[in-house]
């Protein structure tokens, strides 16, 4: 195991002696991005300067083709299928696609097709999408292990499609012109100029003949599983190892995030039992009292990995607001909070290593359960608030994982969210699910029982991401934006606003700089992210777990 530890603030001297140490340093490669306008009388011009404003997703290639007026544009980051060859938009029978995802096991399906008689030109994975079209229409969208958004359109009968993942794991959003005409792009920044209000993408759905249909909702179970305990998390550990096998099935290099909570830790020793060399993690910490470095050193160090650790200032933490705040497109406390530990590190390794693709641990807390929710009064609550979180991930921690790798050149492939095993787990009864075994996520904890970590590791208390990066980064956003107003300008500048007011001083903050990149689009964003404040226990005024009554030990 080798073992790193740098300074995000470095000199730039000593930063470029640290490449050099790891001579790995490559050119901009980024995560996708997709745009589609079909309205012919908005310019090229407006449309390219649009579209830039997401460069940063995929600078390795670009392309805007017109289709007599309807426009298709691609920012690409190749991670399967590396010739040119796999560049898009692709084309079949007069149809056009771009798309922004990872078709998971599309080789059996390709297989299929050509012996449909289907030819290919590459090794994408992508390139598939529109025989499938072909073949199947909408309904292909059901087949789809995959996490994506695309867009087609079809010059025979001028017919547009759009659709995204269950979970929303890839960004799309939409708005419309001036002239009433439907346009796409991965992200909002891409459309603020274009639309007067900018929407998120639902995901799960597809886009045809000016509807909206719902092909697949995550979220909604239609028959409980009748399995016990031990069947459960049987279940749990076999989709869960087979989940991350899938994800690392890439022809560009993989890279960890490591916090040494539960989620990320689980994430990286399947990844390594399954990896004939050592994987590459990091972890970032403040440099005053970072809790998670330990843990997730303790991990590494079990499991073989090549480690890095990255520290920060508060210094570093300030700078960086405005711009996490500019790349997410969202004022919500904890998702900004949380995003800033997460841009830094994942700067970091955009800067530093030859890494694309970035496997993390989002969406377990959402199917197995919060602190806060060791609270629900009853099974019937639990599973609400769970379909609640899962329904609303794409504007929360799914959007945080994005655009914080995203913006550093990186792809987010996300576990948790493969949709067999997060299907199975929101079919668990809640009854065994929720925290009657005095320890939060207990079946995931116990099914990977044995010698996949630690065991402290594996029992560890939950801490909120944006505490565990240090809890003196939380303080620090909070001292900073009281500095910013007195007690009467606080009063007076919330009153601006009338949806999602913000109801502190660091949350008035963060609404400011999110106007100053989003003016008039706060409703991307459904609310703040907070605890179910109908619960006993949860009626609190901030969103981080530190602040409630069974935090206990998770803070250290």
């Amino acid at each position: 195991m080798i073992s790193r530890t740098v300074t995000f603030g470095l000199s730039r001297h000593k930063r470029q002696a640290v490449k050099m140490c790891f001579n790995t340093f490559k050119e901009d490669l980024a995560m996708c991005s997709v745009m589609g306008c079909f309205d012919e009388k908005i310019s090229e011009k407006d449309f390219i300067n649009g579209f830039e404003r997401t460069k940063s997703r995929g600078p390795d290639m670009s392309k805007v083709e017109n289709y007599n007026g309807a426009r298709l544009g691609f920012h690409r980051l190749a991670i399967m299928g590396l010739t040119k060859e796999g560049m898009q938009p692709f084309n079949f029978d007069n149809a056009h696609l771009v798309c922004n995802g990872e078709i998971y096991l599309f080789r059996p399906l390709k297989e299929e097709l050509i012996k449909k008689g289907y030819k290919f030109k590459s090794d994408s994975d992508c390139e598939i999408l529109l025989p499938l079209y072909k073949e199947y229409g909408t309904d292909m969208f059901k087949m789809l292990d995959a996490e994506f958004a695309l867009i087609i359109y079809d010059e025979k009968d001028k017919s547009v499609v759009a659709a995204r993942d269950p979970f929303g794991i890839r960004p799309l959003f939409y708005g419309y012109t001036e002239n009433g005409k439907i346009i796409f792009a991965s992200e909002a920044k891409n459309l603020v100029k274009l639309c007067k209000k900018v929407i998120p993408f639902p995901p799960g759905y597809y886009y045809k003949d000016g509807k909206f249909v719902c092909y697949r909702d995550i979220s909604k179970v239609d028959k409980f599983s009748d399995d016990d305990v031990e069947t459960a998390c049987k279940k749990i550990r076999e989709k869960l190892i087979s989940g991350i096998k899938k994800r690392l099935d890439a022809d560009a290099p993989v890279g960890f995030l490591l916090s040494g909570g539960l989620d990320s830790s689980l994430v990286c020793s399947v990844a390594a039992s399954l990896s004939d060399k050592p994987i590459k993690t990091f972890a970032i910490g403040m440099d005053k009292d970072a809790i998670d470095l330990k843990y997730a050193k303790e991990v590494a160090d079990y499991i073989g990995a090549e480690h890095t650790e990255v520290i920060i200032s508060r210094d570093d933490v300030i700078k960086a607001l405005p711009e996490v705040v500019k790349l997410l497109g969202t004022y919500d406390i904890t998702t900004i909070r949380a995003s800033i530990g997460m841009y830094l590190v994942c700067k970091y390794i955009h800067e530093n290593t030859d890494l694309r693709v970035l496997l993390t641990g989002e969406i377990s807390d959402e199917l197995f359960g919060y602190k806060y929710t060791d609270f629900a009064p009853s099974p019937e609550e639990f599973q609400k608030e769970a379909e609640k979180r899962v329904s609303e991930l794409y504007m929360y921690d799914v959007l945080r994982a994005d655009r914080c790798i995203s913006v550093n050149s990186l792809e987010a492939r996300v576990p948790f969210g493969d949709l067999d095993f997060a299907s199975y787990v929101m079919s668990i009864k809640p009854e065994i699910k929720m925290n009657t075994y005095n320890k939060g996520k207990y079946l995931l904890r116990h099914a990977f029982e044995g010698d996949y970590l630690p065991y402290d590791i594996l029992m560890r208390e939950k801490a909120a991401f944006s505490d565990a990066v240090g809890h003196s980064m939380v303080d620090d956003l909070k001292e900073y934006a009281n500095d910013m107003y007195t007690d009467t300008e606080y009063a007076k500048l919330r009153e601006r606003y009338t949806f999602a007011k913000p109801f502190t001083k660091e949350s008035l903050l963060y609404r400011e700089l999110f106007e100053e990149y989003y003016e008039g689009q706060a409703e991307m964003v459904k609310d703040f992210w907070m605890p179910n404040k109908e619960w006993e226990g949860c009626k609190v005024d901030d969103p981080s777990a530190r602040v409630l009554s069974n935090y206990g030990d998770s803070g250290k």
